[in-house]
């Protein structure tokens, strides 16, 4: 049998998983008590599910959680909106995918994932509660990952 050959730039992947969660850790470990709310990224700006979440984020807000969201469009949007209007802490986690979101303009505070396991962990890790808005699979996936660290 052939020896394996080993590509050296999947060992280098390594040090920008860990710069992720690095910059993660430091930057979430700052924003204090939070909210992770998830919903689609389709949600239109006059659909009722969307003013919903600029309310509850909002509301949120003014009661002194940061509100942390993907950073896209949609209910992440409104989300980011309704703590941005409150003049609160707006945190957007965005990831970096092809032909898709860029970050909205109500972030506060914005930190860019290339790996959607680090992404999840700053969902799960800083939140003190979850919000979940209608969604698709996207929001499925994200809202129903556990973490034995997360607080509830």
């Amino acid at each position: 049998m052939p020896e394996k050959q080993i590509d050296h730039r999947e060992a280098w992947r390594v040090f920008r998983i860990m710069s992720e969660f690095v910059e993660g850790f430091e930057v979430m470990s700052e924003v204090g008590n939070a909210v992770s709310l998830f919903g689609s990224a389709r949600t239109k700006p006059d659909h009722p599910d969307y003013l919903a979440a600029v309310e509850t984020s909002r509301l949120l807000a003014a009661a002194g959680f940061a509100v942390i969201t993907g950073g896209g469009p949609g209910i992440m949007e409104a989300g980011n909106k309704g703590a941005f209007e409150a003049k609160g802490t707006s945190v957007g986690l965005n990831i970096a995918l092809p032909h898709e979101q860029e970050g909205n303009r109500y972030q506060t505070i914005s930190l860019d994932f290339h790996y959607f396991y680090a992404r999840k962990v700053m969902f799960v890790k800083y939140a003190d509660a979850f919000v979940c808005f209608p969604g698709g699979f996207g929001t499925l996936t994200n809202s129903s990952k556990r973490s034995p660290s997360c607080k509830r």
